[in-house]
């Protein structure tokens, strides 16, 4: 969404402070403005502040909640995981205060697909950093990026470790992240 639209909440709803990561609740008839609805949360101006809010409670801003869930597998072996489907779910994370989902802007280090021992599925681990250290928004950032990546067929668990080595940069974001934050 590149357009801010204003709005008013129609019910309570839980938000998250950015970038402090502070929880907050957004009382019924405080005005809005979304400024970003981008994988699935929404980002929102309430009392001069940036504020985050998960899909499942757009209804309070009068949109449709997200829907969760597991994604759709496409046809191979049963049991294994389609690592492809795992960098799609990844490219619906977003920094709530950038427009640009985290692997284009390079915050994705590693990810390793593990066979359990009980042949029950597999275990996803994923090294990944943040574009400023101490960002407050880093545990809703991991744990958005967990949940999606347990939505994947066949993953069993999902681990997101946030390191902070090599430290971030713009360098390290793609051509076409680049291009849409005008830095090209």
């Amino acid at each position: 969404m590149e357009e801010r639209e204003k709005t008013t909440i129609n019910r309570d709803c839980d938000g998250v402070l950015i970038p402090s990561g502070d929880r907050i609740t957004l009382k019924k008839g405080q005005e809005v403005i979304i400024t970003q609805s981008l994988g699935g949360s929404y980002t929102v101006i309430v009392g001069g502040n940036l504020a985050r809010i998960e899909g499942k409670d757009a209804d309070a801003l009068g949109k449709k909640p997200t829907p969760t869930g597991q994604v759709k597998a496409r046809s191979g072996a049963k049991g294994e995981v389609d690592e492809q489907l795992i960098w799609e779910q990844l490219k619906t994370c977003y920094d709530p205060e950038i427009p640009v989902n985290i692997v284009e802007l390079g915050l994705i280090y590693d990810l390793q697909i593990i066979p359990l021992d009980d042949r029950t599925g597999q275990r996803v681990e994923i090294k990944m950093t943040l574009t400023a250290p101490g960002c407050g928004m880093g545990p809703y950032i991991a744990e958005d990026v967990r949940q999606k990546v347990l939505s994947v067929p066949g993953v069993a668990e999902a681990e997101i470790q946030l390191v902070w080595e090599p430290l971030w940069n713009q360098n390290m974001m793609s051509e076409a992240a680049q291009l849409k934050l005008g830095m090209l």
